[in-house]
């Protein structure tokens, strides 16, 4: 299925996990993608699957740090200006650490804050032009179960996951009249480089009877962190289906997509 050809999509944080998966899929569906990261060696691994996948003649890849602003501003320049406009965005870069509320430095709040829900704003402020230029045009933004459900020790994640999704119902009544719709998909259970490295985060001192009420219900095939989870591409369909037509009716929402742990 073709459901993209002719679209030009920036993906950000698709260097690995759920982005790169994205980047794949997109490709797959006959988009044109630039493909953004901070991690440099991250990108040539999204380049290399798509040349496995003789898909890579659609796909440019580009370094981009969310967190700072000048990189924010020349990277969704140098996007539009290589797909000669942008349709969609999706907005996957993110990071995720873990830490008692009351230990958790002003320092650490900052860039979780700051990479996640301003990272997010400033991708959105540059494409927002390009996108406009467009009849119909998508925004796809990332928010988590742990936005409207209570995930232990990750206050600041889930605040700016909660962001993300208050801004995105703002974006969409903002903009509707001129066709740019926008959505969150709110993914849980998902194995990523995320999710491999919360382990590493949460306090040695975890209270872990709190955990098992974050495990999906349906069968997992992958693990991480010791957790049962799926793989990025259950996140990447669900983002295919938002920026194509079939999503012509899906605006100021969010998806969850858990395997049912939140049911």
């Amino acid at each position: 299925m073709k459901r993209l050809e002719g679209k030009r999509i920036l993906v950000t944080g698709a260097a690995s996990g759920i982005g790169q998966a994205t980047a794949l899929r997109l490709l797959d569906e006959g988009a044109t993608v630039v493909a953004s990261d901070v991690a440099e060696d991250g990108l040539a691994a999204t380049r290399a699957r798509a040349q496995e996948a003789a898909t890579a003649d659609r796909l440019a890849t580009m370094p981009m740090d969310v967190g700072d602003e000048d990189s924010v501003i020349d990277g969704v320049r140098g996007a539009v200006e290589t797909l000669g406009g942008l349709d969609s965005l999706v907005n996957a870069a993110g990071i995720l650490r873990a830490a008692h509320t009351h230990e958790t430095s002003l320092e650490l709040w900052n860039r979780i804050v700051g990479i996640n829900l301003t990272g997010t704003f400033l991708v959105v402020r540059e494409a927002l032009p390009s996108l406009l230029a467009n009849p119909r045009s998508a925004i796809v933004n990332f928010s988590s179960t742990s936005a409207s459900f209570a995930h232990p020790y990750m206050a600041a994640y889930a605040a700016s996951k909660g962001g993300i999704q208050a801004f995105t119902h703002s974006l969409a009544l903002e903009y509707a009249k001129e066709g740019l719709r926008a959505a969150c998909v709110a993914p849980g259970s998902i194995k990523s480089g995320i999710t491999d490295a919360t382990g590493g985060y949460i306090p040695k001192d975890a209270d872990w009877s709190l955990f098992p009420r974050l495990m999906p219900i349906l069968p997992t095939t992958v693990e991480s962190s010791g957790a049962g989870m799926a793989e990025p591409s259950a996140i990447a369909g669900v983002i295919a289906m938002l920026v194509s037509d079939d999503g012509a009716w899906i605006t100021g929402t969010e998806i969850r997509i858990d395997g049912g742990t939140h049911a």
